[in-house]
């Protein structure tokens, strides 16, 4: 009998090895700082997820025993599960390192008898190791990259960042990425899977929520795929004298509109989002930066939608008061530039299109954007002198 069980048992770890749990979706970058960060992945199945590190000094990965990070959120168990997320710190200022996701796949589970593992290790071991640059302390210059409104044209993605491996400090996805999530695997099957294949494995990706995100079964875990410096969807992030705002505006209509389904208290949120904001434009970090930037999905308006305004009451008169040099905006699918004094703001507003790429490039000049179409053409330029 005992030989039976044995064969069955092999029988099954058999198959198992023939369709091994691998990386699905990601390795991307979270929340880089000046001495740590974070990498987001899922597997196809439930894992064990851990971080190798080395630095970029010329030895080879494998020279010798490399440290391993794991998903702290296990308290003091390795997670098993199929979305991992692994902070590695304690990294030196503007110096790059080597990382390398791993993972072990779980075959079962039998409480504290035992825990069968896969045979492999969820990747290429040949490929490569991924680099990747901590913030330095201070920045001549900055480059970074928008786009927004993709609501899940994948390919239309591909295309505007076939070029950008290496060529940014930092992209910002400026909200409504996709259109609703029904279910969290949206999230990678929508952009996240090729957002890391083009640059976001070892660039910062930065994530503003759009009013879309808001919506879907699912919309309430949009954080679990994403690691903010608040650990909520509004945040704020400085590169040297850079400072920079992710805020959330909320949802585009009244909270007792028919189609929010009486599920929505995004009003709330943006009232506690403004109290959060006033706090950050008062500190010495926000003051002493020499250009400011916000990022806000949806643009001010008074007249406009119910999000436009409540961009406009919340929001505006504080940055009024704390001299934002420039707001940058989404939602409209239109490029427009709204100049100071047209609706409430004195600072300028733009708004990129969904169909277009807006990089933009900062040093002592000011700020200098170009925008791009999907041939690479550039189809509007603006420059924002200090």
């Amino acid at each position: 009998m005992k030989r039976i069980y044995l064969l069955i048992v092999l029988l099954f770890t058999a198959i198992a090895a023939g369709a091994q749990i691998k990386v699905s979706g990601g390795p991307y970058l979270q929340n880089v700082t000046e001495d740590s960060f974070t990498v987001i992945w899922t597997t196809t199945g439930p894992a064990v997820g851990w971080i190798e590190v080395a630095p970029d000094d010329g030895t080879h990965f494998y020279n010798s025993e490399r440290p391993k990070y794991y998903d702290l959120r296990g308290m003091g168990r390795k997670p098993i599960g199929t979305l991992h997320k692994v902070t590695v710190s304690g990294l030196k200022p503007g110096t790059t390192y080597r990382y390398r996701v791993m993972c072990q796949g779980v075959l079962s589970q039998e409480n504290r008898a035992r825990i069968v593992y896969d045979a492999g290790y969820g990747i290429d071991l040949k490929k490569r190791p991924t680099k990747v640059t901590t913030k330095a302390k201070e920045y001549d210059h900055l480059d970074f990259s928008v786009v927004n409104d993709m609501h899940e044209h994948d390919s239309l993605l591909q295309v505007l960042f076939k070029d950008a491996k290496g060529k940014y400090d930092f992209v910002c996805f400026n909200g409504d990425m996709t259109s609703s999530i029904d279910s969290t695997p949206v999230i990678m099957d929508n952009y996240m899977r090729s957002a890391s294949k083009l640059f976001a494995s070892d660039t910062p990706l930065y994530l503003v929520r759009g009013n879309h995100e808001y919506r879907g079964n699912d919309a309430i875990k949009y954080l679990d795929y994403y690691q903010t410096p608040t650990g909520k969807t509004y945040y704020s992030v400085s590169y040297g004298k850079y400072f920079f705002l992710f805020l959330d505006s909320g949802e585009d209509k009244v909270m007792s509109d028919v189609r929010n389904l009486d599920i929505m208290i995004a009003d709330s949120y943006v009232e506690e989002e403004a109290k959060w904001l006033k706090q950050v434009v008062e500190s010495d970090e926000y003051k002493n930066a020499a250009i400011k930037i916000a990022f806000c999905h949806m643009p001010p308006g008074e007249n406009g939608w119910h999000g436009n305004y409540m961009v406009s009451k919340h929001f505006v008169p504080l940055l009024n008061e704390a001299g934002l040099d420039l707001m940058l905006c989404a939602h409209n699918h239109k490029y427009k530039l709204v100049k100071p004094g047209t609706t409430n703001a004195n600072f300028p507003v733009l708004i990129n299109a969904n169909l277009e790429r807006l990089d933009c490039h900062l040093d002592d000049k000011g700020i200098s954007i170009k925008i791009f179409d999907t041939n690479g053409a550039v189809t509007h330029s603006v420059n924002f002198g200090k």
